[in-house]
């Protein structure tokens, strides 16, 4: 699922608020028929829901394979060194970088880098449901087309995306559905294509006239 719309449309304010990061005011959210409202950040992820933040967030000064540790914080019980040894080979097959910057510290890595590292970390939870916020931002186009293909590869593997993004054509291209925010409401709602098709997207956001 993409999510578009400019700044200060609540998308980021969406994603921090199912993460547990802010409190609803009012409604529910439910996930699996559980209501996430309130809940510690901590629970939320614990029901498989792990959160990219903008800006990616990696701890610095840890190396990269430290970094994917803390990300598999949630998982216990005496298969944790297992499973981590899993998801690290598996981070690790999607980002082969990684692996040859393993003992390097995550903040000598580059932007590209550093959004690989946090999308492999937030993976290392083996999350169902992923939050993506922003992933193409300060990179390169080259670097945003490998970061939206592995995207596309992750949910293919049954994992389901939300995905919030300012480069509405390449959100909607891999989705399959959109929805467009605008100062915290939904505006528009519909199939990835559709939204695509729709002058008014394509005017607001692609910069057609």
């Amino acid at each position: 699922v993409a999510l578009i719309g400019g700044n200060g449309a609540g998308k980021t304010t969406l994603l921090t608020t199912i993460s547990g990061l802010i409190r609803p005011a009012a409604g529910e959210m439910l996930y699996e028929g559980r209501n996430l409202g309130g809940m510690a950040p901590e629970r939320v992820v614990r029901l498989g829901l792990s959160h990219v933040p903008e800006g990616r967030l990696v701890f610095s000064p840890l190396s990269v394979e430290d970094n994917l540790r803390l990300g598999a914080y949630s998982l216990s019980g005496a298969a944790r060194r297992e499973a981590f040894s899993f998801g690290l080979a598996q981070v690790f097959a999607m980002f082969p970088i990684l692996k040859e910057r393993r003992t390097q510290a995550a903040g000598t890595l580059s932007g590209g880098e550093q959004q690989m590292l946090a999308i492999g970390r937030a993976l290392m939870a083996q999350p169902r449901l992923l939050l993506l916020d922003e992933p193409s931002l300060g990179l390169a186009p080259i670097v945003v087309e490998n970061i939206f293909e592995v995207i596309r590869e992750i949910n293919t593997a049954g994992t389901t995306v939300m995905l919030v993004e300012q480069n509405a054509q390449m959100a909607l291209s891999i989705a399959h559905r959109g929805y467009g925010l605008a100062t915290g409401e939904v505006i528009m709602a519909g199939s990835a294509a559709e939204l695509l098709a729709d002058p008014k997207v394509r005017k607001a956001y692609l910069g057609e006239d």
